[in-house]
């Protein structure tokens, strides 16, 4: 039972330091410590962990009690390259991070629970195709040619 949230506006450093203080807390609980923590990250990891917990309520029929934060990633996403134009006619980057969050909620000790997917028929297995044998290659007769011979490199005394 997850969320996904793709492409948000933050450096995933600053995530991450929000999303490691609420990870192993029951929903209700990390719910709380979000909404009074004063930061910009704080507010994204609300509402992802909220529809986390209202997919495994409203899929799942798990209760909102009994669930757990599992796992929340941080991870890097495109980068929006800016700059700043400066003196000498010079240019300052200026790098507009993204973020990708995952949130992964869960029962404690119960594996998680899986949606039934319909099973695709299995392909044919493709028919195997017998090839001749190949005919052995002649090779040709270099019996009666002589082999020239290999000249070396003559060294030549170095020109002062």
């Amino acid at each position: 039972m997850k969320a996904v949230l793709r492409r948000i506006r933050i450096s995933p450093a600053k995530a991450n330091l929000v999303a490691g203080m609420v990870t192993g807390k029951t929903v209700k609980e990390a719910l709380a410590i979000l909404k009074f923590t004063p930061k910009k990250a704080a507010r994204i990891l609300y509402k992802v962990v909220h529809s986390a917990a209202s997919n495994a309520k409203n899929n799942f029929g798990q209760s909102w009690d009994e669930l757990v934060i599992t796992k929340i990633l941080v991870t890097k996403g495109a980068t929006m390259k800016r700059g700043l134009f400066v003196s000498r006619g010079r240019h300052h980057p200026i790098l507009k991070r993204t973020a990708h969050v995952t949130v992964e909620v869960g029962v404690p000790g119960t594996p998680a629970p899986v949606k039934s997917v319909p099973a695709k028929s299995a392909p044919a297995a493709p028919k195997a195709e017998k090839k001749a044998p190949k005919a052995p290659v002649k090779k040709a007769k270099t019996e009666g040619k002589a082999e020239k011979p290999v000249k070396k490199a003559s060294k030549k005394p170095a020109s002062k």
